[in-house]
């Protein structure tokens, strides 16, 4: 429990709550809230019913401080993502006192996270990706074949982007890496909207739930452990060259890990791995139809696929927070942080910094440097970047040279959440050659 007082840098109510709203990171209502607390209270703190307090940290430098000092800001100690004192207490009685659901890379602290980080850590070198780039790339023409067939005799089309490309390109990606069967590719991307979207009406397993009842929806977890231990066991059965083969053969200090690390292992994997990278996908395809003038550039000049790849994923930052506790009394941008303090990392309000980026809220493909803060900072840095990364460079190698025209087709949609969100929606209107 927080041991904050009232009294200490007490951010407005009304940026408190939009801090906790699902709806407000859909509509963009978030970024004022970040705008105005980097201005005002850049390391306040949240009080809102129902919620544990909380500091907000929302510019570049002091994400930066508590994520490069993993002894004193502490992943596994409460959740790492926020979560209502209702749902916590339902996550410690059916978990036997502990805040996890799950126990993944995200919820430990050394020396746990290293060890279990090591298990996969060579799979996601770029020595080692490096090998996978043909295969990725297959996947990537087949991609870009499928906007091409969607075409009229004079070359145009409309799609969804988001459900044409950008959800099922990753997808078939990581579930190749990972040995999961091509077949159940839909299921899993279900499931993992059903995780992610556990707050968006449109996406939520059972959108009747109340929205403070919305943290996490257990039966999601089971079902995707019930899936992963019967493919667990067939890789212990038949071992295969791929991921889930070292899953499910992992051994920590000698000994097997056990099953609730293995599925933690498994889901987060299965659901970070192409998630995210759909999200980054959807928002640089998104920015490009609204910026004609960035879609030519980067059309003119291939070379600056890089540099969009890292705009794109600044500017949609699709893990919008992460929650840390305060192992001990200690001084932060002038703050004094107590032990066992919780802190929400806003990511996306660090990536529109204007102390860092210049022009902050605009998108410009050539942009460099990009300092973003995406894919975290410190021991908890992203494993997948490298190969995130890769698979949005082969994709505008493939498509952009084919893509002589492209425009919005309709009104996008963000989803509602608070943890993890991205682009549901992209109508576009282009023409291939």
């Amino acid at each position: 429990m927080s041991v904050m007082t009232a009294a200490d840098h007490r951010i407005p109510q009304d940026l408190a709550d939009s801090l906790v709203t699902p709806p407000a990171y859909a509509d963009g209502r978030i970024f004022e809230t970040y705008r105005r607390l980097r201005s005002n209270e850049p390391l306040g703190v949240a009080r809102i019913e129902g919620v544990d307090p909380f500091w907000v940290v929302t510019r570049h430098a002091d994400i930066l401080e508590v994520s490069r000092q993993n002894d004193l800001f502490h992943n596994g100690d409460r959740s790492p993502t926020l979560i209502g004192q209702e749902g916590d207490r339902k996550v410690r009685e059916m978990m036997g006192g502990s805040p996890h659901l799950l126990r993944t890379l995200i919820h430990m602290d050394a020396p746990d996270h290293l060890k279990y980080r090591a298990l996969t850590q060579a799979w996601f070198m770029p020595q080692n990706l490096k090998r996978l780039e043909d295969q990725i790339r297959v996947i990537a023409k087949a991609a870009v074949e499928k906007l091409a067939a969607a075409t009229d005799a004079e070359g145009v089309g409309h799609c969804d982007f988001v459900q044409a490309v950008a959800l099922h390109y990753p997808l078939r990606v990581i579930m190749s890496i990972m040995g999961v069967p091509q077949d159940d590719e839909p299921r899993m991307l279900k499931l993992t909207q059903e995780l992610f979207g556990a707050a968006d009406p449109e996406l939520a397993r059972d959108a009747g739930t109340p929205p403070e009842e919305r943290d996490f929806d257990f039966s999601v977890i089971i079902d995707f452990s019930n899936y992963f231990r019967a493919l667990s066991e067939s890789k212990r059965a038949d071992p295969k060259d791929d991921l889930a083969t070292v899953i499910a053969n992992s051994q920590v200090d000698g000994a097997p890990i056990s099953d609730l690390e293995a599925m933690s292992y498994y889901i987060i994997v299965a659901t970070a791995g192409h998630d995210t990278t759909s999200s980054s996908t959807a928002g640089a395809l998104w920015a490009l139809a609204e910026n004609p003038a960035e879609f030519a550039k980067v059309k003119a000049d291939l070379s600056l696929i890089p540099a969009l790849v890292d705009e794109s994923i600044r500017w949609t930052t699709p893990v919008k927070t992460f929650m840390r506790t305060a192992t001990e009394d200690v001084d932060l941008a002038g703050r004094d942080i107590k032990k066992g303090d919780w802190l929400m990392l806003c990511y996306a309000s660090g990536n529109r910094d204007e102390a860092v980026f210049e022009a902050p809220d605009e998108f410009h493909a050539d942009r460099r440097p990009n300092k973003h803060l995406a894919f975290g900072y410190g021991a908890h840095l992203c494993l997948g970047q490298h190969l995130a990364k890769m698979e949005m460079r082969i994709l505008w190698e493939e498509l952009l040279p084919r893509l002589s025209e492209l425009a919005l087709d309709g009104a996008p949609a963000m989803s509602e959440a608070v943890f993890v969100n991205g682009p549901k929606r992209l109508p576009i209107r282009y023409r291939m050659s």
